[in-house]
Formats: C-alpha cells, structure tokens, sequence
C-alpha cells in the first residue's frame, strides 16, 4: 500500500516524495541523518514503534513538521489521542488519493484535517446525545443562504475547488466563504465548524 500510496502522489507536481519507511524507527533515522519533510504520512499500527509514540517523538524534537495519520482504525479514541499526540490531521485508508491531498494541503497551510467519514460519524453521536435533550446550543451567527448552501457542500466532503465549480465562483471567493463561516460561527476547523451547524440545526 506504501508503494501504491508513493506512485499515486508522485503525479503531483506539487508534492515531492523524498523518503519511505516500514516503521516509526526508520522515520527517526531518517530525521536523525538530515531529511528533513513537511508532512509525515503514518500508520498508527506498525512494528518495533507505533504511530502514536512516533507522533509524540517527532512532535517534541521536530515541531514544524507535519504529521498525517493514515490508518484504518475508526474509533474517536484514535482519532482524539492521536490530535492530542500532536497529528494535524487523521485520515482512514478507505480516503481517496484527492482527500489525501486535500489533507496534506489543508495541514501544510496551517489546518487540521480529520477525513469526511470520520467527521460524519463523530457528528452522527455528537447530534444523537444532543438529540436526547430537549436544549440545542443558540447562536446569533447571521448565515447567509449562499452560505448555507456551501456548509451543505462543505459537509458532503467537497474541496475548494469543486465548491468553487459547482457553484460557478473562483477557489478564492469559496476559501473567503469558509474562513467567514469559522469567524461567524467562533470555530477553529472544518470539523468544528460542521459540527457547529449541526447541533445548531442550521443544516441538517
């Protein structure tokens, strides 16, 4: 899956392949003799040292570099431990290699990424222990209906640019609307914010 994973980003002429590793190990020796990347795609399940002790490692001794973690394990403990570790972003390896890229994208610009079937099933609880209480947070976030309109796209999972076309606007005019919508709603990411307008009911 490495190789594979390696081919299909090495098309990107934006994205530079400069080293491989089958364990965290490796990863360290890698750093240790000068290579220096600025994102680091990992498993959390692999020999002689796992994913999280590698996050924690290169998070304390490397702290500008990136961490992506690309695993097939679902449970929001991972997912929560693996953030607090010091990941920017959580992938499952269900992901496609454009959400992969999406990723690495978001994170290298200064987000964090948690992939769309994750976010939806961890909005799926989070809206089922809301459910049960007859409150809902308020907001006085005034949401325009074009907004609306792209937190519905947002949360099927659309990048950018595919807002931008289906919606006939520029990549840049969509990365305004999203930094608006985190600024009106008080939110840090884009699972935050979906998050947000769920619980919210401002989309269903």
């Amino acid at each position: 899956m490495r190789n594979g994973i390696i081919a299909l980003l090495d098309d990107e002429t934006d994205i530079e392949i400069i080293a491989d590793a089958k364990n965290g190990q490796e990863v360290l020796d890698f750093l240790k003799k000068g290579t220096e990347p600025d994102v680091i795609l990992t498993d959390i399940n692999m020999p002689d040292m796992n994913g999280m002790e590698l996050i924690t490692t290169i998070s304390a001794s490397y702290p500008k570099i990136k961490i992506l973690v690309l695993t097939m394990l679902d449970h929001e403990k991972y997912v929560i431990q693996a953030l607090d570790a010091g990941a920017h972003g959580y992938l499952l390896k269900t992901v496609n290699i454009p959400e992969i890229i999406f990723a690495i994208k978001q994170i290298t610009s200064g987000y964090k990424y948690v992939c769309t079937n994750i976010t939806l099933k961890l909005l799926s609880q989070i809206n089922g222990r809301y459910s049960t209480t007859s409150t809902h947070l308020k907001t006085n976030a005034e949401i325009s209906k074009r907004e609306i309109e792209i937190l519905g796209l947002i949360a099927q999972g659309f990048t950018n640019s595919e807002i931008a076309e289906k919606l006939f606007t520029s990549k840049r005019t969509i990365e305004g609307n999203r930094q608006n919508l985190l600024d009106k709603t008080g939110t840090k990411n884009t699972a935050a914010l979906i998050s947000f307008v769920v619980r919210n009911r401002i989309i269903d």
